[in-house]
């Protein structure tokens, strides 16, 4: 496992153990066991898995989450602990980087968020740089259900365009903060929209790609 990856795996697996198996998440519906459930199926379950992005298969992944939820939750806690199994793409250093740091930073925020007494968390800047190089790349698919046009912004400037369309707000925040509002975490992100008062509420009121 990779450093971002492995060090934000662990870090979920903390907040999991510490929040307990009954605490809320940002994910609805979710309490943490459902949460961690979800990890541990992604990463062991490939025939259940495939339900996350494609509908036809949502009921199986329902019904085999559950089955996981089920389970002790210090087993499931210790099975994302120890990662995927070794015949898993997961398991394959630039795959885990690519598919799971950012999968990882958005649950343990959701989390820490979901808690009364949550603090923000202060990133690195080499860990903030890496997931501003991941919505570099992916900011025009998760935007492209946008509403509105949409242009996330740093605050040193630097900007990408989410959606072209108009009328657009500029939604200015650390990497972390527009991530999680790009998956659809508007109201636990730290961030500031400027544009027309009805667009920035269609924006902000928006359904945006889940994780």
């Amino acid at each position: 496992m990779s450093t971002h990856a492995k060090r934000e795996r662990l870090l979920l697996a903390d907040l999991l153990e510490s929040a307990g198996p009954e605490a809320p998440t940002l994910c609805e519906g979710w309490l943490a066991r459902d949460l961690a459930a979800h990890v541990v199926v992604r990463e062991r379950r490939p025939d259940a898995a495939g339900g996350i992005l494609f509908k036809p298969l949502a009921d199986r992944l329902a019904r085999v989450q559950a089955e996981f939820a089920a389970k002790p939750y210090e087993e499931l806690l210790q099975l994302i602990r120890t990662g995927p199994p070794k015949l898993s793409p997961f398991s394959l250093k630039q795959v885990d980087e690519a598919s799971n740091a950012v999968e990882f930073y958005v649950h343990a925020e959701d989390v820490r968020r979901a808690q009364p007494d949550w603090t923000p968390r202060k990133l690195d800047p080499v860990f903030a740089d890496a997931l501003w190089s991941r919505l570099e790349r992916t900011a025009r698919l998760m935007g492209r259900k946008y509403p509105v046009g949409a242009v996330l912004r740093r605050p040193d400037g630097r900007t990408v365009v989410a959606n072209r369309a108009a009328p657009v707000v500029t939604v200015t925040g650390e990497p972390g903060e527009l991530l999680m509002f790009a998956f659809g975490r508007q109201d636990a992100a730290t961030v500031e929209l400027e544009g027309e008062q009805e667009a920035v509420e269609k924006l902000h009121g928006s359904k945006q790609i889940g994780i």
